[in-house]
């Protein structure tokens, strides 16, 4: 997909259940196209910008949980828009201040088309300073879960392996019920048969049940 079809298509409303667009963009880790990433779980974040406070401390902690995505064979690709050498300057003070190496490749979007594709960043925005917005997506390409954060809240990385054992776990045929932790038993979804309804238990077995672990 080009710069045209992202800045005109109908992709800054995606919602759950959309097939993430496709692109092409230079990365810290060479040259990456959103589609080599299907068959595996990839979870695609944007940050406001390099060498900023919040950013570099999300930076530092999902390098140093890297390991813990990938056992869940998910892949993580940052976005910014600002430029490769920007992101090489900042993941070298990184290394130099912390000693963590921040190996998952970070695209520059300095047009800010891919970041408008997504709804990162709104059409008039003139910067991404605002933006903080993290897709989950599936090995078949389709967003699964987005949340958004605003600039001065950096991300739980515990709650985003959280969602993506949820979502994992749960599949398409199951719910995750609140504060749901990996082994918790799931729910099934509720009957849509009248009979089913008449014939529960209980009251509420119809629609609250028990699913498997």
């Amino acid at each position: 997909m080009n710069d045209d079809q992202l800045s005109n298509g109908p992709y800054s409303g995606l919602r759950i259940g959309d097939l993430a667009p496709d692109f092409t963009a230079r990365s810290t880790a060479g040259p990456v196209r959103l589609a080599d990433f299907r068959q595996n779980w990839l979870i695609l974040f944007s940050h406001p910008a390099d060498f900023t406070p919040v950013c570099t401390t999300e930076f530092v902690a999902l390098a140093r949980g890297a390991h813990d995505f990938a056992k869940r064979d998910c892949a993580l690709m940052a976005l910014s828009v600002d430029s490769l050498f920007s992101h090489f300057a900042w993941l070298r003070m990184i290394r130099d201040r912390t000693g963590v190496e921040v190996r998952f490749p970070i695209i520059e979007d300095p047009t800010m088309v891919i970041a408008r594709a997504y709804g990162m960043v709104g059409k008039e925005d003139a910067d991404s300073g605002t933006v903080r917005t993290t897709f989950f997506i599936d090995p078949t390409g389709t967003i699964r879960a987005m949340t958004c954060y605003p600039a001065n809240v950096g991300r739980s990385i515990p709650e985003m392996l959280r969602t993506l054992d949820a979502l994992q776990a749960a599949g398409e045929k199951q719910l995750a019920p609140a504060d749901w932790q990996p082994g918790d038993a799931l729910l099934n979804p509720a009957s849509v048969s009248l009979d089913e309804v008449f014939a529960a238990a209980e009251p509420s077995d119809w629609f609250l049940k028990g699913g498997a672990q």
